[in-house]
Formats: structure tokens, C-alpha cells, sequence
């Protein structure tokens, strides 16, 4: 894609124009340090995420949080999107995999 992502020791993700180089979008959302973000295969939507506070989902477009995804008990340290871009997989220092069924958390952008 032409969209890089970049998380911050500050809790924000910067959206990045990989071909100027120029900033697109401060992201604000997590108050730790940013551990991974994820694009969906079609690039509409990122996940980002810090150790404690779960998952953020992102409409890329407009910068806005779509749903924030709980349930780890300790240490997310990255999520990933299948393939079609129907599920978000997130795994964590704690031994869990969960799968989020994405038409069952947000509509897509």
C-alpha cells in the first residue's frame, strides 16, 4: 500500500504517506507505548495495539476509532488479519489467541 503506519512510545500511531514521506494522520487512542499496528488486506481499516488497554480498530480514511477489542488478560503483542480481511486474530503474552469476527464489531468503511 502507499500507507505506512508507525506506533509511538506515546500512545499515538502515525500514518505515514510512504511516497512524499509526509505525515497523513495522528492517531490518539492508547495511552501507552504503541506495541503493532495491522492493515486489513483491503487497507480500510488498521489495528493498533498496546500492552494493557487492548485493541484499537481504525477507519483509515477518516482516522476515527471504529471499536477498541478487550479480552487478553495480559501482554498483547500483535494482531494480524486473515486474508479475505473477515477476522482479526490477536495474541498475547498470557498464551491467548482470540479471533474477532469483524462484521460482528464494525461496519465496513
Amino acid at each position: 500500500g502507499s500507507v505506512l503506519a508507525a506506533g509511538g512510545g506515546d500512545g499515538t500511531v502515525i500514518l505515514w504517506d510512504v511516497a512524499s514521506g509526509s505525515p497523513l494522520a495522528t492517531l490518539r487512542g492508547h495511552t501507552e507505548r504503541v506495541e503493532f499496528a495491522s492493515f486489513s488486506p483491503n487497507g480500510a481499516i488498521l489495528a493498533s495495539g498496546e500492552w494493557r488497554d487492548g485493541v484499537i480498530l481504525w477507519d483509515v480514511s477518516s482516522g476515527s476509532p471504529l471499536a477498541t477489542l478487550q479480552g487478553h488478560t495480559w501482554g498483547i503483542r500483535s494482531a494480524s488479519f486473515s486474508p479475505d480481511g473477515t477476522l482479526l486474530a490477536s495474541g498475547a503474552s498470557d498464551g491467548t489467541v482470540l479471533l474477532w469476527p469483524l462484521a460482528a464489531i464494525v461496519s465496513s468503511p
